[in-house]
């Protein structure tokens, strides 16, 4: 069982699309190691073809727990509160919206997909803003299941938890994290896919090693080298 995909099934992934929007979501998707809300965001002044350089925002909400006394931050698991002492019975719910922005680079062929489709009027006009992918993020998954199965690509295994999923947009993802690090698995080269993926935490980024299998690979060639 397969824990990530390679570039030449993506690639089959791409011709088993049914349309040129689909594909580019595709391409998308791997070529920039973003998101599905990430992609489905992007609007054609988020793209820079001169520079070739896309802007990629991400809106994440974060649910903090509070003491209805003091208004200190709590745990799930908290009883008394940390500050005052007060006893939990209850909880405040403050949920806080971060939004980060990173500006990524566009490969040749990839950029030159993006011009064509915008010189074709594929973006639609959504209040306003000329949206790349109109559609939502069920969609979105279900155009990517769609071709997975179309393709004849197997099952993906979570290496961590064992559990089988089918391909997804964020598999899309992981097969870009996993691409660079076989490049480049050293620290400088897992911080540059950390500032490009978005990760807050380094540790999400450096679990790319164990699935690609290049921890055990590199302690193995310093030992005999």
């Amino acid at each position: 069982m397969k824990t990530y995909l390679e570039p030449s099934e993506i690639s089959l992934l791409e011709n088993a699309a049914s349309n040129t929007r689909d594909r580019l979501l595709i391409r998308v998707l791997f070529r920039l190691g973003c998101r599905i809300s990430e992609a489905l965001s992007l609007e054609v002044d988020d793209i820079d073809l001169a520079q070739g350089t896309v802007k990629i925002q991400h809106l994440k909400a974060r649910v903090n727990l509070g003491c209805p006394k003091c208004g200190a931050r709590l745990g799930r698991t908290h009883s008394f509160c940390p500050k005052c002492g007060a006893r939990v019975t209850a909880t405040i719910i403050k949920e806080q919206q971060q939004r980060r922005m990173r500006v990524l680079p566009l490969d040749r062929d990839t950029s030159e997909m993006l011009k064509d489709f915008i010189k074709r009027g594929g973006p639609v006009n959504k209040n306003g803003r000329k949206r790349i992918f109109p559609i939502n993020r069920h969609r979105g998954w279900q155009i990517i299941a769609a071709c997975a199965n179309r393709a004849g690509l197997p099952k993906l295994v979570n290496p961590d938890t064992g559990k089988i999923h089918n391909v997804s947009p964020h598999r899309l993802r992981d097969a870009f994290a996993v691409r660079a690090v076989k490049l480049n698995d050293s620290g400088d080269g897992l911080r540059l896919l950390q500032e490009h993926l978005g990760h807050t935490s380094f540790d999400t980024t450096a679990k790319y090693r164990k699935v690609a299998g290049e921890e055990l690979r590199g302690w193995y060639d310093r030992l005999w080298s």
